[in-house]
């Protein structure tokens, strides 16, 4: 694939803050329609927040992000094929998502948005990822069986993210700094076109955070955080079509939400809950209950940073081994959500 020099992908450098004007400009906005439309999430026996709050805010990110990719795409930034996959497919997601947050839209007919834009979305990248290494490129049923994973990846990816959407800010920070991560395991692996959409991703979510930050004045709603997590999906096996390094650095980034949404979903599963009905059972939220929303939303950033970064560095510089540096970050991740009762009912 061919990579923009570094140079040249500096000379757009304003763009990152424009994105992030225009996103702060667009939620307050997005709040004064949800406050006069009386789009207000109300406090329930499952919620995480104290006050009615205005939701929808993350249309914001998607309006300002897929305004950037354009540009981007047009000055030759982004492969055009990332930015459709990332604007027509992502543009169902966050369609759906508008609707939902505008009235109860039934979960077979969300899931279902959900596979097509996956596979759309697969349909658009010039070739089907391969997320580990094969010395043989796979081809037939084998070629279609993982092609039918991916869809279910990004399915899960957007899924999670929803899930994961339950307290003052964290879904947005963990957005920004998977971004900022995933630019920089581009720009040092040496895929500098690729960085760009990570850090327009970050500009835009940056903006609307503004408005997010504990206390939330506006939520971000299933349009933004359906979008953000299946973008952050697409941008994960648009890195598997450089090297598998590439995909097991991003799956690395995401090591939080992905430990805690998978946990909590295969508890709620053996204990026989009802997995499309909203709960507040995930570690974060039960944290969030002993510890208040700043302190997890910034604990979550520090483990990005601190710990996760690290990691997927290391790998996609060829200092660790994919599985060891896979395990290491997972493994103290899926025992703390554990030891905070993910999935389970008990703090609450």
């Amino acid at each position: 694939m061919e990579t923009a020099p570094y140079g040249e992908l500096m000379q757009w450098w304003w763009l990152a803050p424009a994105v992030a004007a225009v996103s702060l400009a667009l939620t307050a906005l997005l709040r004064r329609y949800a406050l006069r439309r009386r789009l207000l999430d109300v406090p329930n026996a499952r919620s995480s927040h104290a006050a009615p709050t205005p939701r929808g805010g993350g249309l914001a990110i998607v309006a300002s992000f897929v305004a950037a990719l354009t540009v981007a795409g047009a000055a030759g930034l982004l492969p055009i094929s990332l930015v459709g996959a990332l604007a027509l497919a992502g543009g169902i997601v966050a369609a759906v998502g508008f609707i939902d947050d505008h009235g109860h839209l039934a979960a077979r007919w969300r899931l279902l948005a959900h596979f097509a834009a996956a596979a759309a979305a697969l349909s658009i990248l010039p070739e089907i990822p391969v997320p580990f290494g094969l010395s043989v490129p796979p081809a037939g049923a084998f070629l279609a069986l993982l092609a039918l994973g991916e869809v279910f990846y990004l399915v899960w990816t957007l899924n999670l993210y929803n899930f994961m959407d339950g307290i003052d800010g964290i879904a947005a920070v963990e957005a920004i700094c998977v971004c900022l991560g995933g630019a920089l395991v581009f720009l040092l692996g040496g895929a500098p076109l690729l960085a760009a959409a990570p850090l327009l991703l970050a500009a835009a979510t940056a903006g609307f955070l503004r408005w997010n930050w504990p206390p939330a004045r506006i939520f971000m709603g299933d349009a933004g955080s359906g979008f953000l997590g299946f973008t952050l999906g697409v941008l994960s096996l648009q890195a598997a079509l450089l090297a598998s390094a590439f995909f097991w650095s991003w799956t690395i980034l995401l090591a939080v939400f992905i430990s805690d949404a998978s946990l909590t979903l295969a508890r709620r599963a053996r204990a026989g809950e009802k997995l499309h009905e909203a709960h507040s059972s995930h570690a974060y939220q039960h944290a969030a209950r002993r510890w208040g929303h700043l302190r997890v939303t910034l604990a979550t950033a520090a483990i990005d940073l601190f710990w996760l970064l690290p990691l997927a560095l290391a790998v996609v510089l060829g200092w660790l081994h994919p599985a060891i540096a896979t395990t290491t970050a997972y493994a103290p991740l899926l025992l703390l959500a554990w030891r905070l009762d993910a999935g389970t009912r008990k703090n609450g």
